[in-house]
């Protein structure tokens, strides 16, 4: 496994140059650069690919904030050109707007349709379309998840983990039955801080990378929303988190 985090983690920080000297004094292997902010366009996206080569960290993702569903292949494939310039081989999505379990069958049908496209056109940039693993979309479970895989159809439709720090059975379940799909993993310390960490169990996400490294999992792990470096603009807590993944 890869340990890196999102650029959304020091989203305070604009200056993508200073996020890839942090990202170099962490030791972080990787960076997921986020969409909404530090990496809006083709040409910088070139130039975060150029100073993170130079450091010799690997982009792995682009977080973009396009809803699967929403239709616009323009907007789409601005995005996939924005990853390709990168050399990022996956772009996280959401996947539409509401819980499986809130979704009816027209808006289902949308998504898959949507879904396809999106590949479609991302298979033509070598690109993988990720939904991120969170509630208020598609993606909120793993049954909807390997349902509308399925439906898909489309090796490149793959899925973030991420766990919510409250169920340890489904997490490890989850991880067992979409390892094939997971195309990233995101820890959220910043969640563990505010709802779990350290006082109800503070082996949790141990035992989660654990697991990923049993079942084989071997791509990257990313820290977004450290407490105090979200909050504060502070490395040393990106150090340390990254430094308490590692020694797993």
């Amino acid at each position: 496994m890869r340990f890196g985090f999102t650029s959304t983690t020091l989203r305070q920080i604009r200056n993508i140059e200073k996020i890839v000297e942090i990202a170099k004094r962490v030791g972080a292997e990787c960076i997921e650069w986020g969409g909404d902010i530090h990496v809006t366009d083709i040409e910088t996206a070139k130039r975060a690919k150029i100073l993170c080569d130079k450091a010799g960290i690997r982009i792995c993702s682009y977080g973009s904030y396009y809803r699967v569903g929403s239709g616009n292949e323009a907007e789409w494939r601005k995005i996939c050109e924005i990853a390709s310039a990168m050399n990022a081989e996956t772009v996280r999505v959401w996947l539409g707007k509401a819980d499986s379990e809130k979704t009816d069958d027209e808006t289902y049908t949308r998504l898959v349709a949507d879904a396809k496209s999106m590949c479609t056109v991302a298979a033509e940039y070598g690109i993988n379309v990720c939904p991120e693993c969170h509630g208020n979309t598609y993606n909120n479970n793993t049954d909807a998840f390997l349902k509308i895989r399925q439906d898909v159809g489309f090796d490149n439709f793959t899925t973030y983990f991420q766990s919510l720090y409250r169920r340890k059975e489904y997490d490890l379940d989850r991880i067992e039955r979409t390892l094939p799909y997971i195309g990233c993993v995101h820890v959220s310390y910043f969640e563990q801080f505010r709802e779990q960490f350290p006082k109800l169990d503070p082996c949790y996400m141990d035992e989660l990378l654990k697991k990923l490294s049993e079942c084989g999992y071997d791509g990257d792990v990313l820290v977004e929303f450290v407490f105090f470096s979200y909050r504060y603009g502070m490395p040393s807590e990106l150090k340390k988190e990254l430094k308490k993944l590692k020694n797993n």
